[in-house]
């Protein structure tokens, strides 16, 4: 069967060049396998073009085009959740070991997007997933958006994509909804930075997908209507700028969360609490 472990990696300059001038039919399997295992080594290179366009661009192709085979597939989720790539240099704000653990984001949530389609991981591997990204989000400190010369980290809005597409797994159950809901919402109560690329809205989408899969509209709103109480809370505690990065991330969430279930009659309750929030803080 074929593997990844003992393969030798290319550097990265090598690695750029023939993601820039090698189209993915014509790498053959063997290279195929090299350049797998070239990209995850790579993955959160500070070279903006040779991480986003080429490396996550190819693995786009590759795991969207069905190129990589169910085997392979697993070997590389297991290997995201190390030391090495979800959690390298974790806890850490303003290096560039974001890049790595933000793209792996990215590959996680490509492959549980996979099997959501054609369900090939087991029950164990997804609750490790489930219980990994709950640690990292947990622990991601360094909240940057686009970072200049660099590019994109987006290590928030990234791993909500990842939550995204383990929520939409059918090997999730309801009594998971509530956890995963609850981890996610603590992201917005952030009081050291401002989300300012449209991160809260990233946020939404798999809150908004734990009420689609069921999860009853209460327990959100239970979250909406403690978030003036929690206002309150830490205006005593915080020094006044930090809080009042607190209140735009709160009022910036709200807002985004009131337009996009506007049209959703089934919410409505639930859009009633977030304008009384809004109304109130």
């Amino acid at each position: 069967m074929a593997s990844l472990n003992n393969l030798a990696p290319l550097k990265a300059d090598l690695l750029k060049q023939i993601l820039r001038d090698t189209e993915i039919e014509k790498w053959g399997e063997e290279n195929k396998l090299i350049l797998i295992k070239s990209m995850m080594l790579h993955i959160g290179s500070p070279d903006g073009e040779l991480r986003d366009r080429l490396i996550y661009g190819a693995f786009c192709d590759l795991v969207l085009g069905d190129e990589i085979e169910a085997e392979i597939l697993s070997e590389m989720l297991k290997s995201c959740l190390n030391e090495q790539m979800l959690f390298k240099g974790v806890g850490e704000s303003g290096a560039d070991s974001v890049f790595t653990r933000s793209f792996t984001s990215l590959l996680i949530a490509l492959i549980l997007h996979a099997d959501n389609q054609k369900d090939f991981l087991s029950r164990e591997l997804i609750f490790e997933v489930k219980d990994q990204l709950i640690s990292y989000i947990t622990l991601e400190k360094d909240l940057r958006g686009f970072v200049v010369d660099k590019g994109w980290a987006h290590s928030i809005a990234h791993i909500a994509d990842a939550f995204d597409e383990l929520i939409k797994n059918k090997k999730i159950t309801a009594d998971d909804y509530v956890e995963l809901a609850n981890v996610l919402w603590e992201k917005i109560f952030i009081t050291d930075y401002v989300y300012i690329h449209d991160e809260e809205e990233r946020i939404l989408i798999p809150l908004l997908e734990t009420l689609k899969q069921g999860l009853p509209y209460e327990v959100i709103q239970g979250f909406v209507e403690n978030i003036p109480v929690e206002l309150e809370k830490q205006k005593g505690q915080l020094a006044e700028e930090n809080y009042w990065y607190l209140y735009a991330n709160c009022k910036k969430f709200l807002k985004s969360f009131y337009v996009e279930i506007d049209n959703d009659p089934d919410l409505l309750p639930l859009q009633k609490s977030i304008g009384a929030c809004l109304s109130e803080i």
